[in-house]
């Protein structure tokens, strides 16, 4: 799943059709595509792992999901979910859910849970995670209200670097290193942004898809659902604390785990 770092970045390459106006509308989404034709594009937006078109009398939402893509002045064999044709080129998206959002994106966004944005709170979201206190670290960090565009990769790299066991309970975290969580998820986002636009991303992983521990030379645990989230993890027992004496144990949100 395109996490928000990959969602900036198409933002960035579909802005050549800004201003645009949409002559063509096609593909096998259940959205009212003659209603787009003759819209002009007033601007490409993210949040999060969201794409945002936003037209004259709506905007588009586009979510790429596991496995979605999208494809600018080409196509690929199998159809789109929707494809739009302009003056100077074309933009198709595929395996993804397209939505229409109706009144103002700024209504309908919190742009300040968004770690891409330049309205991220940080202190917002601290407030947010103090308030929930029996969510587990590895499910903070997927939780699309607290770190918008923080995905799987971003979750097992900051955990990671901070240290920080994935079954650790937000309450038990100490405020320092509550603190150097949500830091370190803004600040790892746009080094992934660096790095994806130089296509140097999996060159720096240091924990995910990873066996051994960079740190302490040992395996690494390799999970394959863990937390409500049920997403993999790569951890290490040795160098990543677990705060907490039963954490994940004793809160309603169970961990689901599978270990290689």
């Amino acid at each position: 799943m395109p996490e928000g770092p990959s969602i900036v970045i198409l933002r960035e390459q579909a802005d050549v059709f800004t201003g645009q106006v949409i002559e063509r509308a096609e593909g096998n989404s259940k959205l009212d595509k003659v209603r787009l034709v003759g819209q002009t594009v007033r601007s490409f937006r993210s949040w999060g792992k969201h794409f945002l078109i936003e037209l004259d009398d709506v905007s588009l939402r586009i979510h790429l999901l596991l496995f979605g893509s999208y494809r600018i002045n080409e196509r690929k064999e199998s159809a789109p979910r929707l494809s739009l044709g302009f003056a100077n080129g074309e933009l198709n998206f595929y395996g993804c859910s397209v939505q229409p959002i109706e009144g103002l994106l700024d209504d309908a966004y919190d742009w300040s849970a968004d770690v891409m944005s330049d309205a991220w709170d940080g202190r917002a979201a601290l407030k947010k995670l103090r308030g929930r206190p029996q969510l587990l670290a590895c499910d903070a960090l997927l939780d699309q209200t607290l770190f918008s565009g923080s995905g799987n990769i971003i979750k097992n790299e900051v955990l990671f670097r901070t240290r920080i066991h994935p079954l650790s309970l937000i309450g038990d975290l100490p405020a320092a290193k509550l603190r150097e969580l949500a830091r370190e998820v803004r600040t790892y986002s746009f080094e992934f942004l660096q790095w994806k636009r130089e296509g140097t991303l999996k060159a720096h992983w240091l924990a995910h898809t990873k066996t051994t521990c960079p740190r302490c030379k040992i395996p690494f645990v390799k999970a394959k659902e863990l937390g409500r989230s049920k997403r993999r993890a790569f951890y290490c027992e040795r160098c990543q604390k677990r705060y907490g004496t039963d954490a994940g144990t004793q809160q309603a949100e169970q961990p689901i785990v599978e270990i290689d």
